[in-house]
């Protein structure tokens, strides 16, 4: 079976990122068994949920290796075939000595490229303390990474392989449901309010490129936001605006859920 190709790419933000997926898909669909795509970032996992999940043969599931998993591979496979799939994710212990030279997940992905893992081997990598980081990644990944020496800066890494449950997860945050009175619609206001910083930390966390508006970067702090906006901020989790309401004193009552 050949899909409309043409007709599901049209006006997609990320046309490169999904012909990989349109290729797997046609290719279940030719040999009947489940596919397991790379990982993807969190836009591309909605985009191609949002464009392909209609497919009336196929099937769709995300999986991370964790609950909040931002990058996260997808399973295709038929609608009548249920799979019996295991995970394909394995876990990595990531070593070095960051007492006097602060670390980031950023930090750590760029490390792990140089060394040769692709991209797309890659999830989600995060910091702990400042003895470097754990991640999580693809099975063929791990076995290139294990053991491996690497440098983020000036500091020696050293990769190791591990099961999932061996790994110290991220923690899970439980949603709550937040609301606030605010002069503006700006998005440096909300996003003080919903993740508690102030509006010059947002600034600077804006700066170093850790908050994003709907997954993409953020240029300016001004930017009027409306509901079904979501904020990211690294390491803090995710706001959605549920719904933004004129007082009247001419003020915004913002209602926020964070996770």
């Amino acid at each position: 079976m050949t899909l409309p190709r043409d007709q599901l790419l049209e006006g997609s933000q990320d046309p490169e990122g999904l012909e990989p997926l349109l290729d797997l898909a046609e290719e279940v669909l030719r040999t009947w068994q489940p596919r397991w795509s790379g990982f993807l970032s969190a836009p591309l996992q909605e985009e191609a949920l949002e464009r392909l999940g209609h497919l009336s043969e196929l099937q769709w599931e995300r999986q991370g290796g964790h609950a909040g998993a931002e990058r996260c591979r997808l399973l295709c496979h038929r609608r009548d075939a249920a799979p019996d799939e295991p995970l394909p994710i394995e876990g990595l212990l990531i070593e070095g000595n960051f007492l006097f030279d602060p670390l980031s997940p950023a930090d750590l992905r760029q490390a792990l490229q140089a060394m040769g893992a692709p991209a797309e081997g890659l999830g989600d990598l995060w910091v702990r303390g400042d003895r470097g980081g754990q991640g999580l990644c693809t099975p063929p990944c791990a076995e290139l990474l294990d053991a491996g020496h690497g440098q983020v800066r000036d500091v020696p890494i050293r990769c190791e392989r591990r099961p999932l449950e061996q790994l110290q997860l991220p923690a899970i945050r439980a949603p709550r449901t937040l609301s606030s009175v605010e002069a503006s619609c700006r998005l440096d206001a909300i996003a003080s309010a919903g993740f508690g910083i102030s509006r010059s930390k947002v600034i600077s966390q804006i700066k170093a490129g850790r908050l994003r508006h709907n997954w993409q970067p953020i240029r300016l702090a001004s930017r009027e936001l409306v509901v079904g906006d979501r904020l990211q901020l690294q390491d803090r989790g995710m706001v959605e605006v549920l719904s933004l309401t004129l007082t009247k004193r001419e003020r915004w009552r913002v209602e926020l859920k964070r996770t």
